[in-house]
């Protein structure tokens, strides 16, 4: 089946190895890293959150009123709102993008950044309240007559909305994590479920997590998966390992700015992860730096865990050779954001994407369009997992 790329709607120019250059909503910047990936050959870009952010939404709305094809992700806490009002929120700006959204729905695996918003849950309390939340979401989305709810996080008599979205029946929802909790929750009530880089291995291994939730949950189909990855590119193999390790030693060097600075910009914290994909992310690094094709671990470990931070290295034969591997796993749908957030969105739309969609519709057209998982697993590699000693 086709395949989508993801790329990043940030508002400035900042990033684990840049300082910002101007305010944290730069109007701009946001419209041009935007068209640079509708421009280059993007599906979509994820509009991100975070405590003290500016707010994705009214930023997504910018960008679908200057833009005519590129799809948004907006991603959203369920703590910062009531179910409801979230609702009427994402089904208008579906209006306005002419049903070009998804949302993306954040638990949190950090219980001080939940805090800065008032959210005191413990982390599989937070669980059970998205899953809760999203059901509420969709049924606003859908509902024709007024509905009540009565659960264990929200209660509310009589509501319908007057706004729809555009897609019918509904938007997409997306939902990540790499906990028994998360696949439960995601596994239960995903369309798209997000994952971090790892090892060709541990993916599968999280893929059949996520497959075994929808079954239990009762779902006749399951999730379809993404997986997230930092891409460091370059003309030749070496001149891309050049660019690798200059970029860790950017990284450290930036995380070594004052406290406040890394929070305003998004810089990893030094204290040990509490998510259990962070966690992961760590302990894979810890066991080597380089897996399988291209996967390399440092930028991971300079930032902590912190997020999606796994690069691919290599040529843009390499990298698109690599995410091919992901693609034959199950995973149709990458992300991909570089350090360079400009530059890297228009290196990847040029040399990147071209190679992976040619290659992925030669594959469907040799097994005649099938999109059945055993099929694309013949694709996969048969080598043990490699692994390089850090």
């Amino acid at each position: 089946m086709p395949v989508e790329f993801l790329g990043i709607a940030a508002t400035n120019d900042a990033s684990e190895t840049t300082a910002r250059s101007g305010a944290a909503f730069d109007k701009e910047y946001t419209l041009r890293l935007a068209r640079a990936h509708e421009d280059h050959g993007w599906d979509r870009v994820l509009f991100a959150y975070g405590s003290g952010s500016p707010d994705p939404a009214p930023a997504a709305a910018y960008v679908a009123g200057k833009l005519d094809r590129l799809q948004l992700l907006l991603a959203h806490r369920p703590n910062v709102s009531y179910p409801t009002f979230a609702a009427k929120t994402f089904a208008t700006l579906d209006q306005i993008s002419e049903g070009r959204l998804a949302v993306h729905f954040i638990t949190g695996g950090n219980d001080h950044e939940q805090a800065r918003e008032g959210d005191t849950l413990t982390k599989d309390e937070r669980y059970a309240r998205t899953r809760e939340y999203i059901r509420i979401v969709k049924k606003a989305w859908t509902a024709r007559e007024p509905f009540d709810h009565e659960g264990e996080h929200y209660r509310f008599h009589d509501f319908v909305s007057d706004v729809r979205p555009f897609q019918q029946p509904r938007p997409d929802v997306s939902f990540g994590g790499s906990s028994p909790a998360a696949y439960a929750a995601g596994g239960a009530e995903a369309d798209v479920y997000c994952l971090w880089g790892e090892p060709l291995e541990r993916t599968a291994e999280q893929i059949e997590s996520v497959k075994a939730a929808a079954l239990a949950a009762g779902r006749t189909d399951v999730p379809r998966i993404q997986v997230a990855f930092r891409p460091i590119i370059a003309p030749t193999e070496e001149l891309a390992w050049e660019k690798a390790h200059r970029t860790v030693g950017a990284i450290k060097e930036r995380r070594g700015t004052g406290p406040a600075h890394r929070r305003s910009e998004g810089i990893a914290q030094a204290a040990t992860p509490q998510n259990a994909g962070s966690q992961r992310l760590i302990a894979i690094a810890e066991a080597g730096e380089r897996y399988d094709r291209a996967l390399w671990t440092p930028t991971a470990a300079a930032t902590g865990g912190a997020g999606n931070s796994n690069a691919l290295v290599g040529t843009p034969e390499t990298v698109a050779q690599a995410l091919l591997d992901y693609y034959d796993l199950g995973v149709d749908v990458l992300s991909a954001r570089g350090y360079d957030l400009l530059g890297d969105a228009i290196d990847f739309g040029r040399y990147v994407i071209p190679l992976v969609r040619e290659e992925v519709a030669k594959r469907d057209a040799e097994r005649g369009g099938g999109e059945h998982d055993e099929t694309r697993a013949a694709h996969r590699p048969q080598q043990p997992l490699a692994v390089v000693r850090g």
